[in-house]
């Protein structure tokens, strides 16, 4: 049975970057915080310099954004007790890779034993939004019909323009450290979850990847959770720009589902949503995108307007017309945070004034206590 818009709730995992309050430099000291903080929302990741917190299923944007809130509220006061500080961004300007250690655990030491540098550089970190679709061929079918539209989600979350202390030229570079693995990019048609699965069983004797969790498509079934899960995005300083993108996510699940009711065998082809993909992470809000309907390059401001637009009777399905319109007025003019942190970096010539403003863009503001922060309010 297909869901109906009440029914699609919305989850998030956040991947922070721990910092030294006093250098902004990325230290190896998850394991210290996570002794810290709530073992049901906090966990490790492949890098000890990172950890994850995992939001409640929500129905409600609002309420996502409380949650969201509370749990950075939560892990940004555990890390001031120790000298630490927590960055959202897809990288941080300040680390030194022979000081950065794998997390202690047998499946990262493989990984590290097979895929070397990949490891090593695996300093990033990404937003993960999960829309609730309990049928696994439904879940496959919508993964593939939205990839074309993904690219402007990324536009939006762009916050990785540092790497090691560089400029690197693009919005997201995450996005180009992320697509060297072997299973990343967006995701092909399959005929039914019967078949991903087999896609995947051969992946993995192939010797190629160790266990489904290693399928690193830019959306996937989840691995874990009866969901469709977004994995395209840089870790987002601000919460109004998750809840912009989640938004705009469940809507474009619910189109697709009702493409997939209509025509059922029908099929994206691939190769212009990676190169909107290298597009939008080289240029994030303040280039060209293109347009997921014509093809053609437009400002970016012009394709997500239009993109916002064509989902209106999603979004109004959804109850989230007017709360997602306002914070795509907000978000635009405003910028990337990649564009936000280029201007920082500006002013003094100082890596430390990027950090330290990625520390003051994360703290949750008035999603931190529990009360409502509206877009006009959040800026």
């Amino acid at each position: 049975m297909t869901p109906s818009a009440g029914e699609i709730t919305l989850g998030v995992e956040e991947e922070f970057h721990i910092v030294d309050a006093r250098t902004r430099h990325l230290v190896s000291k998850a394991g210290l915080l996570l002794d810290m903080l709530p073992k049901d929302r906090f966990t490790k990741e492949l890098q000890r310099s990172t950890l994850e917190a995992n939001s409640a299923p929500c129905a409600r944007l609002e309420d996502l954004g409380r949650d969201l809130g509370r749990m950075r509220a939560t892990v940004i006061a555990t890390a001031a007790e120790v000298g630490l500080g927590i960055a959202a961004a897809g990288s941080v300007p300040l680390a030194d890779l022979e000081q950065m250690k794998i997390s202690p655990d047998a499946r990262y030491e493989r990984m590290l034993d097979d895929y070397q540098v990949l490891t090593r550089e695996q300093l990033i970190c990404g937003t993960q939004v999960h829309a609730q679709i309990a049928d696994p061929d439904l879940a496959i079918a919508v993964a593939h019909r939205v990839a074309p539209y993904l690219p402007p989600l990324l536009a939006l979350s762009t916050s990785s323009p540092y790497w090691l202390g560089a400029d690197t030229g693009y919005a997201s570079y995450r996005t180009l450290v992320w697509q060297r693995w072997p299973t990343a990019g967006p995701m092909a048609k399959f005929a039914s979850a019967a078949a991903y699965r087999r896609m995947i069983e051969e992946l993995i004797r192939s010797g190629v990847i160790s266990d489904p969790g290693m399928i690193y498509y830019d959306i996937r079934p989840s691995a874990h959770v009866p969901t469709v899960e977004l994995r395209i995005c840089d870790s987002c300083p601000r919460v109004e720009d998750i809840l912009l993108i989640a938004g705009l996510f469940r809507a474009l699940v619910l189109r697709a589902l009702a493409e997939v009711r209509r025509d059922p065998d029908g099929e994206v082809q691939l190769e212009p949503v990676r190169a909107a993909t290298w597009q939008a992470a080289r240029s994030g809000l303040e280039g060209e995108l293109v347009d997921p309907v014509e093809g053609t390059p437009a400002p970016a401001a012009q394709v997500i307007t239009r993109l916002v637009a064509s989902l209106r009777p999603e979004l109004e399905e959804c109850a989230d017309w007017a709360f997602v319109s306002a914070l795509a007025a907000d978000a635009l003019p405003r910028g990337s945070s990649a564009a936000r942190q280029r201007r920082a970096f500006a002013r003094r010539g100082e890596l430390a004034d990027v950090v330290d403003l990625l520390l003051t863009e994360t703290r949750p503001g008035g999603w931190g206590n529990g009360g409502h922060c509206s877009p006009a309010a959040s800026g």
